[in-house]
């Protein structure tokens, strides 16, 4: 089975339920499955099995995006479609070109990287007239971030508009169902077909 349209869930495979960060990415996971779209995450453990565990438990569905060359890491039993990339890019591309929206939690390095990857394909969606997709970010630790980005980034006009921060999963469930009618207009094959030609050009 393919779920079209889900939302990617971004977070560190540190966390160990008991964490408030593992309990929080459970309702993550929950809410976005109430909100009728599946859940995708990296597929392995802390943030990527709490998000799958809320949406599973909610009657969602649920997407591990795994990396071939990763040989002896099993997906967490919370995942129920298995799409699986040769390397860590192609991981990337299905977590972050293919969502129609995309959520972060507490993270490292590689949160990070996914959040400024999705942040630098909204810019381009702006720019030419593409529905932009929901990019959240939950959390303090994102607050203090966004300080960060506002003092040392150089952007053009409207870039920190295009993301959201929320305290909690509740202010991402808020978000969320707030943009479910432009959401539903998100075609990730289309979008896909854009970037490549745009790459190729």
């Amino acid at each position: 089975m393919t779920h079209r349209r889900f939302v990617s869930v971004f977070g560190s495979a540190r966390v160990v339920p008991g964490d408030r960060e593992y309990d929080e990415a459970v309702e993550v996971g929950r809410v976005i499955a109430e909100a009728g779209l599946g859940v995708a995450t990296g597929g392995y453990t802390g943030v990527m099995e709490a998000a799958c565990r809320g949406a599973a438990k909610a009657g969602g569905h649920t997407i591990g995006a795994t990396v071939e060359e990763w040989r002896g890491r099993t997906p967490n039993e919370w995942v129920r479609e298995v799409r699986s990339g040769d390397d860590l890019f192609d991981r990337l591309r299905i977590l972050v070109a293919e969502p129609v929206a995309m959520v972060a939690v507490a993270g490292g390095v590689g949160t990070l990287a996914e959040v400024a990857l999705g942040w630098n394909l909204m810019q381009r969606a702006s720019r030419v007239g593409d529905p932009l997709r929901p990019l959240v970010l939950m959390g303090p630790r994102w607050r203090e971030m966004s300080v960060i980005f506002e003092d040392q980034l150089i952007d053009g006009p409207g870039d920190r508009d295009l993301v959201t921060l929320v305290d909690d999963p509740e202010g991402v469930a808020t978000h969320l169902n707030g943009r479910l009618e432009e959401v539903s207009r998100v075609d990730p094959d289309r979008q896909q077909r854009r970037r490549l030609r745009s790459v190729s050009r």
